[in-house]
C-alpha cells in the first residue's frame, strides 16, 4: 500500500498536478473567438428577425417563384419518383456516379465533344461547385505548389476563402467598371496580358456572380486569343448554365470558344441553380488534359484528394442529375423549365427598371436589364442600402448586390419606390 501510494506520488510530480475537465478543455480553447458572420447568411438572418409585414429578401442566392417561394422542379419529383425503392444505398466509388459524370461533361463540353471520345477529360462528381473548386485549388496547390491564382474583381466572396485555405497565392485582375456598372473590359485584357505568362486565371462561364456582367462573345475570343499568347490556364467556375439566358449552350459558349482554340481547361460545374439541387450538393470537376493517359493519372490524384476530405460524394443528389440528363423526355422538361425560371428574372430585370424610369430617377438604369443571370449589382453605395433595411425593411448585402430571384410582381414595386428614395439627389 505504501508502495503504491509513492508511485502515485511520483506520477503526480510527473505530470502536474490534475485539472478539473472544464478547466482543461477551456485552457485548449479558450482562444478560439467567434468567426465572423457570413455576409450572406447574417442578411437572411436580419430578414427573418425582421417583423415588418413589408419586409422583402433580395438577399439571398436562391431562386423563388413569384409569389417568393422555394421551387421544386417537376423533372426533379418525377426523377425522384424514379428512383424512390430502386436503388440501394451502397457507396459511391471515390470519384462519384460514372453517369452523372458522363452528364455532365456532355452539358459543358458539347454532345459530340471530341475531347470526351477521346477520353482526354478527367472528371470526379464533386460536393456542388464550391467542392468542384475546392478540389482543384487543392489539386493545383500539390502539383504546381508555386503557381498561383488570378480571380476577378469583384467575385463570389467564397473563391477568395477557397483558394486562401487551399494555400494557393491569390492575385486579382480587374473585371468590373463601376462608373459604367459593365465590364472594364481594357481593364481586364491588360491584366492578363501583364500576368506572368503560365498563370491560373479564375473565369466565371455566365452570369458572373455578383455583377452579372458578362463579356460578349466577340470579347470571349480576344480574352481566349490573349491567353494563348501567354499560355494562361483558365479554370471556369459554371455555376449558372441554363440558368442565365435559359439556354444551356449558349451559357456554355465562353468555354466551347476556348475549346475551339485549342485550351487545356478546368471547369467546376453546379446544379444548385439550375436544377435547384441546392441541399443535395451535386457537381463536378473537370480538367482537359493532354491524352487518355494524363486523364487517367489526373483524376487518380483527385480521388486521393477527395479521400482524406469525404471519401465519396453524396448519391441522391447525382441519381437526380443523371437521371434527368440521361431521360430524352425529363431533359425536355427540364429544359423548358429551366427556361422558365431565367425567363422569370429576366421579366423581373425589366419589370424593375421600368419602375424607376415611371417614378422619375434621373439615374440611367439600364444595367439592370443589361445584366444577366440570378444577380444585379446595383450600384448603390452601403450606405444607401443601410437606409433600404432600416427605412424599408429590404435585406440585400451592403455591396448593393440585388438577388433578382427575390423580386416578384407584387413586391417590385415597393422595391423601386424604396431604391428610389435612397439613390435620388438631395
Amino acid at each position: 500500500m505504501a508502495m503504491s501510494r509513492a508511485a502515485a506520488a511520483i506520477r503526480q510530480r510527473r505530470s502536474g498536478p490534475l485539472l478539473p475537465a472544464s478547466r482543461s478543455m477551456a485552457s485548449l480553447f479558450g482562444h478560439v473567438e467567434p468567426a465572423a458572420k457570413d455576409p450572406i447568411l447574417g442578411v437572411t438572418e436580419a430578414f427573418l428577425a425582421d417583423p415588418s409585414p413589408d419586409k422583402v429578401n433580395v438577399g439571398v442566392g436562391a431562386y423563388r417563384d413569384d409569389s417568393g417561394k422555394p421551387v421544386v422542379l417537376e423533372c426533379v419529383r418525377e426523377a425522384e419518383r424514379r428512383i424512390a425503392g430502386s436503388t440501394n444505398m451502397e457507396y459511391l466509388p471515390m470519384g462519384g456516379s460514372v453517369k452523372m459524370i458522363d452528364e455532365s461533361l456532355k452539358l459543358a463540353y458539347g454532345e459530340d465533344s471530341e475531347f470526351i471520345k477521346d477520353k482526354r477529360i478527367a472528371a470526379v462528381q464533386t460536393l456542388s461547385g464550391t467542392g468542384a473548386c475546392r478540389l482543384f485549388a487543392d489539386f493545383q496547390k500539390r502539383f504546381l505548389p508555386d503557381s498561383q491564382i488570378y480571380i476577378p474583381t469583384p467575385t463570389w466572396a467564397n473563391h477568395h476563402n477557397i483558394w486562401r485555405d487551399a494555400q494557393v497565392p491569390q492575385r486579382t485582375f480587374g473585371y468590373y467598371h463601376p462608373d459604367t456598372k459593365g465590364l472594364d473590359f481594357a481593364g481586364l485584357m491588360n491584366d492578363i496580358k501583364n500576368a506572368p505568362d503560365g498563370s491560373f486565371f479564375l473565369l466565371h462561364a455566365c452570369a458572373h456572380n455578383p455583377t452579372g456582367v458578362d463579356p460578349s462573345e466577340e470579347q470571349w475570343r480576344e480574352i481566349s486569343h490573349q491567353f494563348k499568347l501567354k499560355n494562361h490556364f483558365p479554370f471556369f467556375d459554371m455555376a449558372y448554365q441554363g440558368f442565365a439566358s435559359g439556354d444551356p449552350e449558349r451559357d456554355a459558349k465562353a468555354i466551347r470558344i476556348f475549346l475551339e482554340d485549342g485550351h487545356q481547361i478546368g471547369c467546376a460545374q453546379s446544379y444548385a441553380k439550375n436544377m435547384g439541387l441546392y441541399g443535395q450538393r451535386a457537381g463536378c470537376l473537370s480538367i482537359l488534359c493532354d491524352d487518355e493517359m494524363q486523364a487517367v493519372a489526373v483524376k487518380s490524384q483527385l480521388q486521393q484528394i477527395a479521400r482524406p476530405m469525404y471519401s465519396n460524394p453524396p448519391l441522391h443528389g447525382a441519381l437526380i442529375v443523371s437521371t434527368i440528363l440521361g431521360d430524352p423526355a425529363l431533359k425536355t422538361l427540364w429544359l423548358k423549365e429551366v427556361k422558365g425560371m431565367a425567363d422569370r428574372i429576366i421579366g423581373m430585370r425589366k419589370s424593375l427598371k421600368e419602375n424607376l424610369e415611371k417614378l422619375g430617377s434621373p439615374l440611367s438604369w439600364e444595367h439592370i436589364t443589361n445584366q444577366i443571370g440570378m444577380f444585379c449589382y446595383s450600384g448603390m453605395t452601403p450606405e444607401q442600402v443601410d437606409r433600404l433595411t432600416k427605412e424599408f425593411h429590404i435585406y440585400m448585402t451592403r455591396n448593393g448586390r440585388i438577388s433578382m430571384a427575390g423580386v416578384t410582381t407584387g413586391n417590385v414595386a415597393y422595391l423601386a419606390n424604396a431604391i428610389h428614395e435612397v439613390t435620388k439627389p438631395n
